[in-house]
């Protein structure tokens, strides 16, 4: 298994893929579900430096559900399994579970 620790303000991600069928029950062929916007984030880098010199932390942690745009970020292929390396400013938001319910 090889070990990917992203750099600066990066995150190792992985797609949650959307759903195969429609909400009538019709199968999406590969080709034309669009490509995933929401991933899992398996691993962060340390943060970004400042003009100080200082290290500014990662607001998204490893485990966050975030959500970030189609187009975004760097497609790679590691161990068999696609994954996506994103800067921390790309993603859009943390999903997070409402408790309450």
């Amino acid at each position: 298994m090889t070990i990917v620790e992203p750099t600066n303000d990066r995150l190792l991600v992985k797609k949650i893929d959307n759903a195969n069928k429609t909400k009538g029950g019709l199968v999406l062929p590969d080709d034309a579900k669009e490509r995933p916007t929401k991933g899992k984030v398996l691993e962060t880098g340390q943060g970004r430096t400042n003009d100080d010199g200082i290290v500014l932390p990662m607001k998204i942690k490893k485990n966050d559900i975030v959500l970030y745009p189609q187009y975004s970020g760097f497609a790679v292929k590691i161990d068999g399994e696609d994954l996506l390396i994103l800067d921390e400013k790309d993603v859009l938001a943390i999903l997070k579970e409402d408790k309450q319910q």
